[in-house]
């Protein structure tokens, strides 16, 4: 189900992340909320799909029986990748778990967040703090991402990087150098909001690795919000309990164009709502529906077909 490995059928499927109602790195924001009540919200707003969160179960079993329940497949999940510090072997060994998990509940892709000494899950550490790579880095690390990303593809998984805020890999430079540094077999997972959060454009990184892009998270951003961001000062954790993202439809972003530059791409596979909010402030069911009736008229204008 990704752009440019197969026929272009342009068909998509949307599915949406568990993050909306309760947060992994702010265990506080939905503390209280239940699998159940995630999973039947998610299922009851029109979803085909989950992400991995952790309040799911980790027997692939139990995770499969859990899902079936509710209607729903596995997406994806998040894996901490530590490749900037570790050797390719040690890292294939550590990824194996969470890779036998994605294969064995049918998950497509397995996205790839590189957190070596990020700074992205520290609550009191300002963006600016963020480790900054040297150009001579890049390679080494890109053949290495491809080494993985090939080990994951020999298990039946995609790999999908996601370039994310608080990371080495925040703005596009970093993105065009991990690009040209690997190789087919690393996928690129667009994550709509923390390309504009970084300063990126959006459509221009579409357009130009759109055979590349095998996953995409659909988030928006509050601007108002954006513009008194400070990075010497504010975490990340900073900025999403202040309320950056949203969900598409109710923020900057216009998703019509954004649909119609994959659509340009032939993109096939799941786009994903993910929005870290505080679920008191925004009611996760509400705004989940709001993200799905956004994305499902732009993607129709697009000329897509949705695969429920």
């Amino acid at each position: 189900m990704s752009a440019g490995r197969e026929e272009f059928s342009m068909e998509i499927s949307f599915g949406i992340s568990p993050i909306s109602w309760t947060n992994d790195d702010l265990p506080e924001l939905g503390a209280d909320t239940s699998l159940e009540t995630c999973l039947s919200e998610i299922k009851l707003a029109g979803y085909a799909g989950t992400e991995l969160g952790g309040k799911f179960p980790r027997d692939k079993y139990e995770l499969r029986k859990v899902l079936q329940s509710h209607g729903l497949q596995l997406i994806s999940g998040w894996y901490s990748g530590r490749l900037l510090g570790d050797n390719l072997k040690t890292e294939i060994e550590r990824i194996k778990p969470h890779l036998e998990l994605m294969a064995a509940l049918g998950a497509p892709v397995l996205v790839y967040g590189e957190t070596f000494n990020t700074v992205q899950n520290q609550r009191f550490v300002p963006l600016s703090a963020r480790p900054i790579l040297e150009s001579s880095q890049f390679k080494a690390y890109g053949e290495r991402l491809t080494g993985l990303a090939i080990f994951c593809a020999g298990q039946g998984v995609e790999l999908s990087f996601h370039r994310h805020m608080g990371t080495g890999f925040e703005s596009e430079t970093e993105l065009d150098l991990v690009m040209e540094y690997t190789r087919q077999e690393v996928g690129l997972l667009v994550d709509t909001g923390h390309l504009l959060f970084a300063g990126g454009d959006v459509l221009g990184v579409i357009d130009r690795y759109g055979h590349r892009i095998n996953h995409v998270h659909a988030k928006d951003i509050r601007k108002n919000v954006l513009k008194r961001v400070d990075r010497t000062t504010d975490s990340f954790l900073d900025c999403v309990l202040d309320g950056v993202f949203t969900v598409p439809g109710d923020g900057m972003i216009d998703y019509s164009s954004v649909m119609k530059s994959l659509a340009n791409q032939n993109y096939s596979g799941w786009i994903v709502v993910e929005a870290e909010q505080d679920p008191q402030k925004a009611d996760p069911y509400k705004y989940a529906c709001l993200g799905l009736d956004t994305l499902t008229k732009a993607a129709l204008e697009a000329g897509f077909s949705i695969v429920h």
